[in-house]
């Protein structure tokens, strides 16, 4: 087993609190933390190109295994050169391990010790999937960040289920760390334990005691109310190591990521940003509209006023909203644009809020700005 030098450094602590301006250094790039990873389930972010995502400022995305698996295979992105080169995507890359959709997505599953066996989604190929395969995977598609395989248990769960299924994530974690990785590879395991804290403390307990690269809290954002969700990072961010990055998987929404930051965590992703705009919701500093709807028809105003990404700088709201209404593909990629601008931008400054030592100033600003909106 190959392990990556200590690659994580704090810069900044806010006085205040438990959040933290960090500096993640991976074999494609350096970006700061805490940070938001646009999602390219299928080795791309939807409607956008990997000139436009650098121009946008993000400095990671997330690719998914299991997506990656069935279409268009491991073997062929590994030929390409690996997930990089076939992508076109010269900065990092975090690859979820294909758990979550295994659980979610697979069909007639069959759970046992060395993995899951189940149907493809697509066309019902019996596929095996374990620690081994998922790890497999990952050094093939030669990620940045590779997650640990784990289970992600449905909400409501019971509790004699979620003790399995952490008995489970922990027997993969142990075989995840062990196994070869692509060249500067890093591995993050996975807290699980559903809304049950004891079992996400001794999920927390046992996989820090494995040494990963950094940690991942999962199995939040399944349907759960957001102050059961909440309840579960507040539980679990302070048993993992403070000198390793702490990243919350499929958190999008910009008030939990601001709570999320207050308690110490450092990595985000979500497909809010990219899947809102193609229902044509576009964020704003202020919070979120429909520039689909009727009242923005003759609205020759951009996007968001003072936005400076590209669709706002040329674009109105009636041009983009007439886009969206004939089913020109401009206007998704226009608004998707715009969204992910707007949440590196949130990200850039939270960031500069923590350098200066005012987090929680900013935070309560933004709150307060929701709310009132």
């Amino acid at each position: 087993m190959t392990t990556a030098v200590s690659a994580f450094s704090i810069q900044a602590v806010d006085p205040d609190g438990a959040a933290r301006l960090g500096l993640l250094r991976t074999a494609h790039g350096t970006f700061e933390t805490p940070c938001f990873m646009p999602v390219g389930t299928r080795a791309a972010v939807k409607a956008m190109s990997p000139a436009e995502l650098a121009d946008v400022g993000a400095g990671i995305i997330l690719a998914n295994t299991y997506h990656c698996l069935t279409r268009p295979g491991v073997e062929i992105i590994a030929a390409a050169g690996g997930l990089h080169r076939f992508m076109g995507w010269p900065g990092a890359i975090l690859t979820d391990s294909g758990g979550f959709q295994v659980f979610s997505l697979a069909q007639l599953r069959r759970v046992e010790r060395a993995g899951v066996t189940f149907q493809s989604h697509i066309d019902g190929t019996r596929i095996q999937m374990g620690p081994r395969e998922a790890m497999a995977a990952q050094r093939m598609l030669g990620s940045d960040i590779a997650m640990a395989f784990d289970e992600c248990p449905p909400w409501p769960c019971a509790p004699d289920y979620a003790c399995e299924s952490v008995d489970r994530t922990l027997l993969w974690a142990a075989e995840c760390i062990e196994q070869p990785r692509a060249e500067g590879q890093q591995v993050f395991g996975i807290v699980q334990g559903g809304e049950y804290t004891a079992l996400r403390e001794r999920c927390a307990r046992e996989l820090t005691a494995m040494a990963f690269d950094g940690y991942a809290i999962g199995g939040v954002s399944v349907g759960e109310p957001a102050d059961v969700l909440m309840a579960q990072v507040r539980d679990s961010a302070p048993l993992l190591p403070s000198e390793r990055p702490r990243y919350l998987m499929g958190v999008g929404d910009r008030r939990q990521i601001l709570e999320a930051v207050a308690c110490g965590i450092d990595m985000f992703d979500c497909v809010m940003p990219t899947r809102l705009a193609r229902n044509g919701t576009a964020f704003t500093v202020n919070g979120r509209y429909p520039v689909k709807a009727g009242e923005y028809k003759t609205d020759l105003r951009p996007i968001e006023e003072g936005c400076t990404c590209y669709a706002c700088r040329n674009f109105s709201r009636a041009y983009v909203r007439h886009l969206l209404n004939v089913g020109e593909i401009l206007g998704v990629r226009l608004v998707t644009l715009h969204n992910l601008h707007r949440y590196m931008r949130f990200m850039t400054d939270l960031r500069e809020a923590l350098r200066q030592g005012q987090f929680d100033e900013y935070r309560r600003e933004n709150l307060a700005r929701w709310e009132k909106k």
